[in-house]
């Protein structure tokens, strides 16, 4: 069976949206692709890669890219999930051959304040959540998709 095809999208995949991607890569067994882009370019965060290099997971040499980039790919994509606030979720295009659109609402790494160690530690708090709602959602659409 083909895994099921996942693109996660931020604002400028930067760190939420590549957390959720290397999350599902990493617990899906091979039963999900995910992939991850933003409505704007960006540069991946340097926090959240010590965040996620904290949880065995290298995401240091990722890429972002941009939700345009992925649309002229013409990659197709059962789920297209949103990590970001409400406003910014409803900018996304509309994907051709979709199956489902989601929107998950994150606090964004990449406007914490305060010192490397506090940005750290906040941007902990955020990847674990991004994990755990991964681990629901990953184990629910096994069950309905019985994969």
């Amino acid at each position: 069976m083909n895994p099921i095809k996942v693109l996660f999208i931020c604002i400028h995949n930067s760190a939420r949206s590549q957390m959720a991607e290397a999350f599902l890569n990493h617990l899906g067994d091979g039963k999900f692709n995910a992939e991850s882009a933003g409505l704007e370019p960006g540069k991946l965060n340097p926090i959240v890669v010590e965040a996620m290099k904290s949880v065995g997971i290298d995401i240091s040499n990722n890429q972002t890219k941009t939700v345009d980039e992925m649309i002229t790919r013409g990659n197709k994509y059962s789920y297209v999930i949103t990590v970001c606030d409400e406003t910014n979720a409803e900018r996304c295009p509309l994907f051709p051959g979709v199956y489902k659109t989601i929107h998950w609402s994150f606090e964004d790494p990449s406007a914490i304040q305060g010192s490397f160690k506090e940005k750290l530690s906040q941007t902990v708090i955020i990847r674990d959540r991004i994990k755990l709602r991964i681990e629901s959602w990953m184990n629910e659409i096994i069950l309905q998709e019985d994969i």
